[in-house]
C-alpha cells in the first residue's frame, strides 16, 4: 500500500481529482485543504475507507485510474489534522493486521 499527502493542493491537483473521481459530490463542497492519497488492493481500499471515515472527520472518494496490477486509489479529503489522523490510523491498523489466506 502506498500513502501520500498533499497539503494545500494546487489547482492542477484539484483539476486532476475532479476529472478522476467516480463521485462528483465534493465539487459542491470544496471545503478541504489537504488530500491524502492511498493506493493498494481493492480489499485494502475498502478497509482503509472504513478506517478513515470512522476515525476522522474526512470524506473519502474512489479515484479512477488505469492499473494492470488491479490496484485502486482513494482520496481522503479534509483539513490537515483530520487527514493526518485518518492516514495515521490506516497505517496503524494495517501494521497490526495479520493476513488471513
Amino acid at each position: 500500500m502506498d500513502i501520500e499527502i498533499i497539503k494545500s493542493p494546487s489547482e492542477g491537483v484539484i483539476k486532476m481529482l475532479k476529472s478522476r473521481l467516480f463521485s462528483k459530490d465534493f465539487l459542491e463542497n470544496d471545503e478541504f485543504d489537504t488530500v491524502g492519497l492511498v493506493q493498494g488492493k481493492l480489499v485494502e481500499m475498502f478497509v482503509a475507507t472504513d478506517i478513515a471515515e470512522k476515525t476522522a472527520a474526512v470524506e473519502v472518494f474512489e479515484v479512477k485510474g488505469i492499473c494492470p496490477q488491479h490496484f485502486t486509489m482513494i482520496a481522503v479529503l479534509g483539513d490537515v489534522a483530520s487527514v493526518n489522523e485518518a492516514l495515521n490510523n490506516i497505517v496503524k491498523e494495517f501494521k497490526e493486521r495479520v493476513s488471513i489466506k
